[in-house]
């Protein structure tokens, strides 16, 4: 709220307003004689952090972002299909969100100070939240001959909380590798060095670190909700969200063949820095910037 009355002082044209929440505020905007841009970054009313009200609320602000703002911008096609179906809005624009190509680090002392082996590891990345289904990712990791590999869970909490607690002892448990939040050269060295990533989310927006895990030519297995598959296309393998025992399985069959792995880093990179290009991103933005 407070934004949208600052950007009227400073006599903005547009407000470009991101995800459902903050898009509460789309009919302020219009009413004080700006131009509004929505982005709608996926349903976060679907995320099982949320309380009754909280979902309420999320509500509200996709509905107010997609009826009151000029232009609406979603990140995915499935995404584009939600808006039109629920608040008929079929010139909803498609810009997904970008990836840059790495500079791949070329030392390896942070990974071995946890003492980890490059590409003798799982990968996962994101916050110790229920939907991330990291917990999933520990059991199954359990269950198969790991082969010398390790799993490695990079991220925390932003708060802590039961959920958060209880996944902490689980992996302690299990032996799993936590790093907590890393950044910079850390989480360069942590990417670069994997053997493989995986994203076993019950729920996504556009999962950037997925995007992140295949721009540096990782091999990586996804649960196979819309939001991931849609990322990935054919560069990717998935297995059916919330089955642990699928994805105990496709882990073992990729643990069992390095001609398979190979194949799809081969063709990861490629594939995602072309689609997800932060140039075209930026240009397709501006584009519609302009025609305000």
């Amino acid at each position: 709220f407070l934004g949208v009355i600052k950007a009227r002082r400073l006599h903005a044209d547009i407000v470009h307003v991101h995800a459902d929440g903050p898009s509460l505020v789309a009919p302020l905007g219009r009413l004080l004689g700006m131009k509004v841009v929505m982005t709608n970054h996926g349903p976060e009313y679907n995320r099982q952090k949320w309380g009754k009200l909280a979902k309420c609320v999320l509500k509200a602000g996709e509905y107010c972002g997609s009826k009151f703002s000029n232009q609406v911008i979603v990140i995915a096609q499935f995404i584009k299909d939600i808006v039109a179906e629920k608040y008929h809005r079929t010139d909803a624009n498609l810009i997904f969100n970008g990836v840059n190509t790495p500079a791949k680090a070329s030392a390896a002392d942070y990974i071995e100070s946890l003492g980890l082996n490059s590409g003798k590891y799982v990968l996962a990345v994101g916050r110790f939240v229920e939907e991330k289904a990291f917990h999933d990712l520990i059991e199954a990791f359990s269950l198969i001959d790991n082969r010398g590999f390790k799993l490695v869970i990079a991220g925390d909490a932003d708060h802590e909380d039961e959920y958060s607690i209880r996944l902490k002892k689980m992996a302690r448990e299990h032996g799993v590798v936590l790093t907590g939040f890393i950044r910079g050269e850390q989480l360069n060295q942590i990417f670069t060095h994997a053997g493989l990533f995986c994203l076993p989310s019950y729920h996504e927006g556009l999962p950037i670190s997925l995007l992140e895990a295949m721009s540096y030519g990782n091999c990586c297995l996804t649960s196979d909700i819309p939001e991931c598959t849609e990322a990935v296309g054919e560069y990717a393998l998935t297995f059916k969200k919330g089955d642990v025992s699928s994805l105990a399985q496709t882990l073992e069959t990729l643990g069992n063949s390095e001609d398979l792995v190979h194949s799809y880093k081969s063709k990861a990179q490629r594939y995602i820095c072309d689609k997800f290009n932060w140039d075209d991103v930026t240009a397709k933005t501006l584009d519609l910037y302009n025609k305000q």
